[in-house]
């Protein structure tokens, strides 16, 4: 992975979005006051990962922690659409919890069976998953933040 630091990750409104969609739908901070973008991009301890609206949603945000969770780099990640983070067998799982999340605005305490680009299989845990949505209300996609992970 490289140490180039994407603009896009570090891009001010998006950085706005992701953290205070977090806020207004579970209720707590992202982060802590005086961590910014670029913290929550490369020193985070928990894993930050995002995908748009698209009719088969891509990813558009990663942060270290998953791209090392995953094996993918930021600039693969985000022309990976999101579903291929799991398995065949598990998509069905996958979906009927984003389903949960777009009618109730948040899920949290997730745990799911995801796959790495090596093929190296692992479970997600302690997850949230929450609507990216602005602040007028406009869905623009979904994030999620899990804080471990256990491979199989």
């Amino acid at each position: 992975m490289t140490d180039t630091l994407p603009a896009t990750a570090l891009h001010p409104s998006f950085f706005k979005l992701l953290s205070g969609s977090y806020l207004r739908t579970v209720g707590k901070p992202l982060v802590a006051p005086g961590q910014d973008a670029a913290w929550l991009y490369s020193d985070a301890p928990f894993a930050v990962l995002a995908h748009n609206t698209e009719t088969d949603p891509v990813f558009i945000y990663a942060n270290r922690t998953a791209q090392r969770c995953f094996e993918y780099s930021f600039d693969e990640f985000i022309t990976i659409p999101s579903r291929l983070s799991a398995e065949a067998p598990n998509r069905d799982e996958r979906q009927r919890l984003l389903d949960a999340v777009a009618r109730n605005g948040f899920i949290d305490n997730y745990r799911g069976l995801r796959i790495a680009k090596s093929g190296r299989r692992f479970w997600i845990e302690g997850g949230t998953v929450w609507e990216l949505r602005d602040e007028n209300g406009e869905r623009l996609g979904q994030a999620a933040l899990f804080t471990s992970w256990t491979d199989l």
